[in-house]
């Protein structure tokens, strides 16, 4: 090798080296963009919690029931019900936890501490009434939908089993595992957003109806409307996400009342992000489960659907078996989701009222009365479904008592979480006020006026 050569190598070396190093950055780089996404997801899934999971059971099987025959009765023309609702929704649930965070004390006990016993009494007296008849309409359609996939499954056997799975994984499973186990099943109510995509639609005309309000002028849209917001603005909402703030607490370690109480800026967004994807999240699912109805059903002219589990029936001839499957598959998942928070809300509002240990972090021997308000709840619940009650008129007139309940509470929230003497510097931004006392005349309204239809 003669002397120009070693000379040439020696000056190409560094920029081969440079070259190869240049490379070896390019393709780290492509791997860590690759996987920001994920780590983001992650990350983001690690924020969600009490309010993915209050968000996700406002879809239950009686929501899904609600929402199916709101498509199927009226095509889209209450389709924009689903973007209306979502910033009073999130705003209610905003309230909620952010009293549950700064107290350190559930809705119920709160209301105890700045009303009268009589307010405390009659709004935890409806709430376990709603939620115990909720529970047996849920219950009920999940062994429905079972049936569709396993007909020669027992009804009885079905709903029993269903029942006692809940309450063993409630009573036994720790609150750690268990708030887990919720938030996992949330993701059942993917089914409803893919069943609405695999429809041929026409999205830019549906987008458009989406958020352009049509006129209310009928009895049976005026109680649709009434359904709806009572079943998307539901009390068991409120008591539930305050009580699993006050959960989430408890998990950190922070086992009294003084330990609780308060809450700096930054859990306060880590709540936002959870509150207002969560119920963003459920208002989707709505939005989809309309438009798949209103797609198929109302267009095929069968309009009249009174279950959830004979809103999949119906869909299967036109959707094929795939999106048949995806709806039935969510409605089992979307009540093992719903039904114990439905228990569980009304046992703390129970709990809180009367002054019983309560919390989902105790042991049964230690919450024992707690406990037996949700086994007492799911208990009626399934005896419901063997005395030959109407699903649909059930439903209705459930949808239609949360609507009448949730003003009262409201009334009480918006005041409580606006005091400054209560919530300190977390007290309600007046966007959020007024958002909360604007969803509270409506729901007013739209319950007295549902009322007079009837007679």
């Amino acid at each position: 090798m003669n002397a120009e050569n070693v000379v040439e190598k020696m000056v190409a070396a560094p920029a081969v080296a440079l070259e190869s190093t240049v490379e070896t950055s390019q393709k780290i780089a492509q791997s860590l963009t690759k996987q920001k996404p994920l780590k983001e997801a992650k990350s983001f899934w690690r924020t969600l919690g009490p309010g993915l999971t209050t968000g996700a059971s406002d879809d239950d099987p009686s929501g899904i029931a609600t929402y199916s025959q709101t498509g199927a009765q009226f095509g889209f023309q209450l389709l924009w019900l689903a973007a209306f609702s979502y910033p009073f929704s999130a705003a209610i649930q905003d309230m909620c936890a952010r009293l549950g965070m700064v107290t350190g004390r559930g809705l119920a006990a709160n209301i105890r501490r700045h009303y009268p016993k009589w307010v405390l009494y009659t709004c935890t007296i409806l709430l376990f009434t709603a939620n115990t008849i909720n529970v047996g309409a849920d219950l009920g359609a999940m062994a429905k939908a079972t049936q569709l996939i396993v007909p020669q499954a027992s009804f009885a056997f079905l709903i029993i089993g269903f029942s006692v799975l809940i309450l063993v994984l409630q009573i036994y499973m720790s609150y750690e595992k268990y708030a887990k186990y919720l938030k996992y099943l949330a993701l059942f109510l993917v089914a409803y957003v893919l069943s609405g995509l695999s429809l041929n639609l026409d999205w830019r005309a549906l987008i458009t109806m989406s958020f352009l309000p049509t006129s209310i002028s009928t009895k049976a849209q005026i109680m649709m409307v009434c359904a709806a917001l009572g079943t998307t603005i539901s009390p068991y909402l409120f008591f539930w996400q305050t009580s699993q703030e006050v959960e989430e607490e408890t998990l950190k370690g922070r086992l009294t009342h003084k330990l609780r109480s308060g809450a700096s800026w930054r859990d306060i967004k880590r709540m936002r992000v959870d509150v207002w994807a969560g119920i963003f999240f459920s208002n989707i699912v709505m939005y989809f489960i309309i438009v798949t109805c209103a797609a198929t059903l109302f267009s095929a002219g069968i309009t009249d659907i009174t279950s959830a589990e004979q809103a999949a029936t119906a869909l299967k001839p036109l959707v094929g078996n795939n999106a048949y499957l995806l709806f039935t598959i969510g409605i089992i998942g979307t009540g093992l989701l719903a039904v114990p928070i439905l228990a569980g809300s009304a046992a703390y509002a129970l709990s809180e009222s009367l002054g019983w240990k309560f919390g989902l972090y105790r042991k049964l021997r230690r919450a024992t009365a707690f406990y037996g308000a949700i086994i007492i709840s799911v208990i009626i619940g399934l005896l419901m479904n063997f005395i030959g009650l109407d699903p649909i008129k059930t439903l209705i007139y459930t949808a239609v008592l949360n609507g009448l309940i949730a003003p009262i509470i409201l009334v009480l929230i918006v005041r409580m979480s606006s005091n400054e003497k209560i919530m300190g510097r977390h007290v309600n931004h007046p966007l959020l006020k007024i958002l909360g006392w604007c969803i509270t005349i409506l729901m007013s309204v739209v319950g007295v006026a549902t009322i007079l239809t009837m007679f």
